[in-house]
């Protein structure tokens, strides 16, 4: 969550040590700090990881102290040029280091801006006692690693804690005595509490569910004491029948769900008719989809993008590309166009999915192939919709769960006047190595945006795609 430090620095004995009013937190290089003020303080040695995923980290640790090693730069160096999300974010930090030291050498501590934050320096010097390097291998990792523990060395009154996404070099950290954490902002601690956006209710009143089906809505005081969340989804159930049912947040009522079909595609349960009620609804602008392989969330989210095509002037599909094997995609052969079909035939594959339901002769068949001729419909890398302004869209983002928090905010923070935007994505199935289901940003936008009017949840539990998918996801 923004602003949120890491859990070793909220723990109930670093509030005890919080600094009074008027007391300097500017930098542990000072001699006149008694050893009492001096033990209150951490700091925090980030690795690139940490900066690729956020380059504000060095912002998120309150009054500790914050330090990167010169081993980082480098790194960064190699990052600086390119389109995807992890060149911005080496980028944003370069210029926020170089303005925060336009007047200072970057070996001091210099102070971070704002109030109550500690100090930043780039680590020069990595002659440690233990060193990492003759035991490990000489690689910028352990480079990173002796740097920390150069510095534990060289301020022993203070916890020095190594900070990185990297799970191995966590476990080398600790290996040599060296405290190591993950990074914690924007990660959600409950993911198996994490938001569904739907409920079953039972014993609920006959009169009720006749009310729905005869009017198409009814007060929520029949059925739940308290308002549930914007947008909420329910399976209403009495004893003899059932109903879906949609709260209204505006209206402050439950409203009868019909099971509609978009461009040919039917829902197959109550949650695909949950979402494709709200992928349908004009008055819901973001949308997230979330299940297991073979749910059909990224067809849903297609098919009714093509039903609702005369509403908006274009369709953006687009997912992030993730490189096998660490491998950039300028190791694959062909131009840019064959080098990204692999990464976007899962895209292709639903659309011809949706198209091969009517005949080469038809109407809704032509109108697809019209489409894409026309270029109504991209499907495109996400890397390429980064700096654009998307008005008048919808934008289908699938794999969402392979964005970082900071990705997710950043596409949905260019969504101009009537555009709509559906992220569909698993949060158990991640190919980036530093994110992980309570870190990734499909996650985080579903714990964060939950209870907003313009935004809709759905999860999807129920397999459609075959009986031996369904296997594969319920004993392998």
């Amino acid at each position: 969550m923004p602003n949120q430090t890491l859990s070793a620095v909220s723990t109930p004995a670093d509030k005890k040590a919080t600094p009074k009013k008027g007391k300097s937190t500017s930098s542990v290089k000072k001699t006149n700090t008694s050893k009492a003020a001096s033990v209150r303080k951490k700091i925090f040695v980030l690795d690139t990881s940490v900066i690729l995923y956020d380059h504000s980290a060095v912002q998120n640790f309150q009054e500790n102290d914050v330090a990167i090693p010169i081993t980082v730069l480098e790194e960064l160096d190699n990052f600086k040029k390119g389109n995807d999300i992890k060149n911005f974010e080496a980028r944003e930090f370069i210029r926020f280091i170089d303005k925060l030291s336009s007047e200072h050498k970057l070996q001091d501590w210099l102070p971070l801006n704002g109030k109550n934050k500690g100090s930043f320096k780039v680590l020069m010097g990595d002659t440690a006692n233990i060193d990492a390097v003759r035991i490990f291998g000489d690689k910028n990792d352990h480079r990173i690693l002796n740097s920390a523990l150069q510095l534990q060395k060289e301020f022993p009154e203070h916890k020095v804690v190594l900070v990185t996404k990297d799970i191995n070099l966590r476990l080398k950290a600790r290996s040599m005595n060296l405290t190591s954490e993950d990074y914690e902002t924007g990660k959600i601690q409950d993911v198996a509490g994490l938001y569904s956006g739907n409920d079953t209710l039972e014993d609920i009143p006959a009169n009720v569910i006749n009310e729905l089906y005869e009017q198409g809505k009814s007060d929520i005081k029949n059925v739940l004491d308290e308002a549930p969340a914007d947008n909420h989804y329910f399976i209403l159930k009495s004893f003899k029948s059932s109903i879906l049912s949609f709260y209204n947040s505006s209206e402050k009522q439950l409203e009868r769900v019909d099971k509609l079909t978009a461009y040919g595609v039917k829902p197959r349960n109550a949650e695909q008719a949950f979402a494709l009620h709200a992928l349908m609804n004009p008055q819901i602008k973001l949308v997230s989809v979330q299940g297991v392989a073979g749910t059909g969330k990224t067809l849903l989210a297609l098919a009714s993008a093509l039903e609702q095509r005369k509403e908006y002037k274009q369709i953006y599909l687009a997912r992030p590309v993730v490189p096998l094997s660490n491998k950039d995609i300028g190791y694959l052969p062909g131009d840019i166009k064959s080098k990204l079909n692999p990464y976007m035939e899962p895209l292709w594959d639903n659309l011809k999915y949706i198209q091969n339901q009517f005949s080469e002769t038809s109407k809704e068949f032509q109108k697809i192939k019209d489409m894409l001729d026309l270029e109504k419909l991209l499907i495109t890398p996400l890397a390429y919709i980064r700096g654009r302004s998307l008005s008048n869209i919808i934008f289908i983002v699938d794999e969402a769960q392979n964005l970082t928090p900071h990705e997710v905010k950043t596409i949905i923070s260019r969504a101009g006047e009537n555009t709509k935007i559906i992220f569909t994505g698993d949060i158990y199935q991640i190919d980036t190595p530093y994110l992980d289901s309570q870190s990734n940003g499909l996650s985080y936008l579903i714990d964060r945006a939950k209870n907003h009017p313009l935004y809709s949840h759905v999860t999807l539990q129920k397999g459609e795609r075959s009986e031996l998918a369904n296997l594969a996801n319920e004993l392998l």
